[in-house]
């Protein structure tokens, strides 16, 4: 069976699961969405990754990373190979000079780790024709997760604090291991470096 290449696009809340988090993925070369329902600390793991915020003590996906890394192990791609009633499977496969191993993983925790060592994620034809989202490609959205705000949406509780203190506050969320502070604020300086 032929591997569909994946790219992780983000993170947003879900609509449908409170304290769950989609994970957005998108075919390399085509217009299908596959979204994922993780779980807060995987996503918090991933967003992580994805802004390249580094948090003051090292997370798990990290401390294996860092573990891999000092024994010459590579993960070479994670696949995800299976859809059974809303549950995604996932491999990893790693490697390192003497042999080739295939880990089974939740797929929250095998898309923290391609992350981290920058390996590609792929998936099958029969899960992205059952689980995925076409997208039209003339939409404004275009399936990104960073919407302007609507004029109607409440201000952002950080919307009269300082560049310079916001980014002071920024390292002292990291700092703190206040993750959930540390992405609003990372929002709220986003959101001015666009006006």
């Amino acid at each position: 069976m032929k591997k569909i290449r994946l790219n992780v696009i983000g993170l947003q809340y879900s609509q449908t699961q409170t304290g769950a988090y989609a994970l957005l993925l998108t075919e390399q070369n085509g217009r299908r969405r596959l979204p994922i329902i993780i779980g807060g600390p995987e996503a918090q793991s991933i967003a992580l990754e994805l802004e390249k915020m580094t948090p003051s003590r090292p997370l798990t996906h990290d401390i294996f990373k860092a573990f891999a890394d000092s024994f010459n192990v590579e993960l070479t791609e994670v696949v995800i190979y299976n859809l059974v009633e809303g549950v995604f499977f996932s491999k990893m496969i790693f490697a390192n000079a003497e042999k080739e191993v295939e880990l089974d993983s939740r797929t929250s925790d095998a898309v923290a780790l391609a992350l981290r060592f920058g390996s590609p994620i792929y998936t099958y034809e029969n899960i992205l024709s059952s689980a995925g989202i076409l997208i039209d490609p003339d939409s404004s959205d275009f399936g990104l997760l960073d919407p302007e705000p609507d004029e109607d949406e409440p201000v952002s509780e950080f919307s009269r604090v300082e560049d310079t203190e916001l980014e002071k506050m920024l390292q002292e969320a990291l700092d703190d291991e206040e993750y959930e502070k540390a992405s609003r604020i990372r929002d709220e300086i986003k959101n001015r470096s666009k006006n």
